[in-house]
């Protein structure tokens, strides 16, 4: 029985530079096709961590070194970004398509995601981005701009910017259409642009949405029966390198919110992924954790961690 797939995809799985992304997505295109073949809908979401960093490290040097007139606002980049990260995905998964004669169109929708203004995130910015630099660069900036600006693990000072919870996905009709149409969608790169409302007009707002919370809204949007986060591992364990550490192939959304309480994942790397889970599977779906090799057994319930009521 086919399923409609939303698939989080990381973006340090996209590696570096664009020249090696650009190989590490014919890999990558693989299993997705797999997900396709069996009859599957598939809408692919993806980080942009690394990516949307160059982009804004690149134009912020290019700026203080008077090549360009100003550097890039972060909305910008992170539009920037999805372009050039959804045509690398989108060729791959075209080709891989071509090269098993099926015939689907595969379409990147630059996407924006809605953030409520009052999020309390917006008053405790915490997600670094962008160039490091010494005190005095990174005081003067944040002068002139008016920036926050932190020291970051003993490497200089860096902007950071708030980390708001998405709203709504304001292309979710057009993705829903190019889904009906039979294509493969990719969408709210790197979590979406945020955007807030002001008098009924979007605004871009510097702040990066964690993209694994941006694809459980989009699951929710589009109807989705599954959503697969991938990671690095094949199950989320708990008491994570210790003796007793234990890996799981289910959890409740009980059991999972425990887990999260009692401090077993990692801030920066699996509690936000447990966390998308626990809000998928409390909008009705199924949520499931594995890595990218194991997609297609995940979704056949032969691998990777599931999350439900």
């Amino acid at each position: 029985m086919s399923k409609r797939i939303v698939i989080a995809l990381g973006g340090n799985a996209l590696g570096n530079t664009p020249y090696e992304q650009l190989q590490l997505v014919t890999e990558t295109a693989k299993p997705i096709v797999d997900l396709i073949a069996q009859g599957n809908e598939v809408v692919i979401a993806h980080g942009n961590g690394p990516q949307v960093g160059m982009i804004n490290l690149g134009m912020a040097t290019a700026a203080e070194a008077k090549a360009i007139k100003s550097d890039m606002p972060f909305p910008e980049c992170g539009a920037m970004s999805q372009g050039y990260i959804g045509y690398h995905l989108q060729n791959a998964i075209g080709n891989e398509l071509a090269a098993r004669g099926m015939q689907k169109e595969v379409a990147t929708v630059v996407t924006q995601v809605l953030v409520d203004e009052n999020d309390p995130a917006f008053q405790n910015p915490t997600k670094p981005v962008g160039a490091f630099y010494d005190k005095e660069t990174a005081d003067r900036i944040a002068a002139e701009k008016g920036y926050t600006m932190v020291e970051d693990a003993g490497r200089g000072y860096r902007q950071v910017v708030p980390s708001p919870k998405p709203i709504d996905v304001i292309e979710k009709n057009t993705v829903n259409a190019l889904i009906k149409e039979g294509c493969v969608v990719i969408t709210v790169g790197g979590g979406g642009i945020p955007v807030v409302r002001r008098n009924g007009k979007l605004y871009g707002t510097p702040a990066v949405i964690d993209k694994d919370f941006a694809s459980a809204k989009l699951a929710e949007l589009v109807k989705a029966d599954a959503l697969v986060i991938l990671t690095a591992v094949d199950r989320v364990c708990i008491n994570w390198g210790k003796p007793n550490q234990e890996s799981l192939a289910e959890m409740t959304v009980a059991e999972a919110e425990k887990y999260c309480e009692e401090g077993h994942f990692a801030p920066g790397s699996m509690l936000p992924k447990v966390k998308a889970a626990i809000s998928f599977a409390k909008a009705g779906g199924t949520a499931i954790i594995a890595s990218l090799e194991n997609a297609g057994a995940a979704v056949k319930g032969e691998s990777g961690t599931v999350v439900h009521l």
